[in-house]
């Protein structure tokens, strides 16, 4: 918790004297407890599997779902999540997204507390059923949370904001891998992981009912001087004013730095979520890890990402404050690190001996570790080129790059035939290592750190006057 308060307050960074406590921590404390539930619900299945299809001490229902099937399961959270993407931008950039986000921790909650009786009583096919309705209702939340921070980030403390919010993943992470591991092993069973999930999110709805809001403007709590620190250098602009912004399409599609983020984001996504969703596998058919200590292994390289991931956010915040490198690069920087890093220790990973727990531990640790540099590289680049967009952009990227998390569980059924085999699992690895090459190569080539023409299009009912002059002058005529 120190930590945490020392990031959100500042963490030593020369900042502006209007930057004190303020309710913008509190709304970026609350958002970083969203993410962080929302990943432990979405993650869950990745530990609870291992259990479900595992014998048991407490006469808990065991399943016989073969290696596709469990693939399958673990992908269909994401085949939910992708429809929701685009829309979610849109409707929070116009409307702001503190509804929406609401709605979808509530339903998550509530989707998380049927998962047991779904398998029971609809076997597999219903427990897709609930991933699939889990992954539409998450899929409010990141573009919401992006709109969030454009409205409520000042400049100066964006990368750090951004970096504490999103942190959330990897804490999320860790909590449940460790408490799913020793739920499922407990007398309370594996039903009490998804249990203990839906309780969650409804909790968190509450806190947010009281606290939450969409601008500084619309805030019950904020102060003026605060509200006027923040709408000075947010760089956003108000909701009435985005109601009258037309999503400008052409702007966005035909922008080489949009397209940068958009394939960082995929190659980061399949990495990423291959990892995620296989350690646990990994972990027991490969290096022969129990149950019980399998969620604490599994969980370790998200804890050295999480830890990492503020020291990373400290640093570019403070070589940009100080104008000792610009923005653009601070972003190229720390997401070489995010995916040039990972690419090299998963190479050594692939060729490491069996029988070598300790040190593939370590890789897996560095490997993973590495990674929390993106929140302060393409994560943030939404924000950079678009402050007004920065939730649609969120919401395009995001949604393509779901794909790529739908692929990264259903490509280990694809090339792994035999699970117990390291030399299988070498070509996951590889797979992982070549999307992390080539995303941040594009990135770093195309990517720019400067607001984009098109965040401020024209307003919509300035275009409709315009093109009611322009009818008047052919009338005239």
């Amino acid at each position: 918790m120190p930590l945490v308060l020392w990031v959100i307050m500042g963490g030593g960074s020369h900042l502006p004297s209007d930057s004190t406590f303020g309710m913008r921590h509190v709304i970026a404390f609350l958002l970083f407890l969203a993410i962080t539930v929302s990943y432990a619900t979405r993650v869950s299945m990745s530990v609870a599997i291992v259990a479900m299809t595992s014998p048991n001490d407490y006469e808990y229902p065991v399943f016989d779902w073969e290696k596709s099937i469990q693939d399958t399961i673990l992908s269909s959270f994401f085949w939910g999540y992708i429809v929701l993407q685009v829309p979610a931008g849109m409707l929070a950039g116009r409307f702001g997204g503190n509804f929406l986000i609401l709605g979808g921790m509530v339903c998550t909650g509530i989707v998380n507390l049927l998962v047991p009786v779904a398998a029971v009583h609809g076997n597999w096919i219903a427990v897709c059923a609930c991933r699939i309705a889990m992954g539409l209702t998450q899929g409010l939340l990141y573009p919401c949370v992006h709109g969030f921070l454009g409205h409520w980030a000042p400049e100066a403390e964006r990368s750090r904001l951004g970096t504490f919010v999103y942190a959330g993943a990897q804490l999320g992470t860790i909590i449940e891998m460790m408490t799913s591991s020793l739920l499922s092993a407990s007398r309370w069973g594996w039903p009490s992981v998804f249990y203990v999930a839906g309780i969650s999110c409804i909790a968190w709805s509450a806190a947010w009912v009281v606290l939450g809001s969409s601008t500084p403007g619309t805030s019950r709590w904020i102060s003026k001087e605060e509200r006027k620190y923040i709408e000075t250098n947010a760089a956003s602009n108000d909701i009435e004013s985005h109601k009258k912004l037309s999503t400008p399409w052409k702007g966005i599609w035909t922008s080489l730095p949009f397209w940068a983020i958009l394939i960082a984001h995929c190659g980061q996504s399949l990495g990423f979520w291959t990892l995620l969703t296989e350690l646990p596998s990994y972990m027991s058919n490969v290096l022969k890890v129990n149950i019980k200590d399998n969620g604490l292994l599994s969980a370790l390289p998200y804890l050295a990402m999480y830890l990492l991931s503020f020291i990373f956010s400290w640093l570019a915040d403070f070589l940009v404050n100080r104008n000792i490198i610009s923005k653009v690069t601070s972003r190229k920087i720390f997401n070489t690190i995010a995916f040039w890093g990972p690419a090299v220790a998963l190479l050594v990973l692939s060729y490491l001996p069996p029988g070598h727990l300790a040190l593939a531990v370590v890789i897996l640790t560095i490997t993973v570790g590495l990674n929390g540099a993106h929140y302060v590289g393409f994560m943030l680049s939404h924000l950079d080129l678009s402050p007004n967009f920065a939730s649609t952009l969120m919401g395009i990227t995001n949604a393509v790059a779901g794909i790529f998390s739908i692929m990264a569980p259903l490509s280990v059924s694809a090339v792994v035939r035999d699970q117990t085999e390291a030399s299988e699992w070498r070509k996951v690895f590889f797979i992982s290592i070549s999307m992390y090459f080539l995303g941040n190569l594009f990135y770093i080539l195309f990517i720019t750190g400067d607001v984009q023409k098109w965040n401020e299009p024209a307003y919509d009912d300035d275009e409709e006057n315009g093109n009611k002059n322009e009818e008047e002058k052919v009338s005239k005529f």
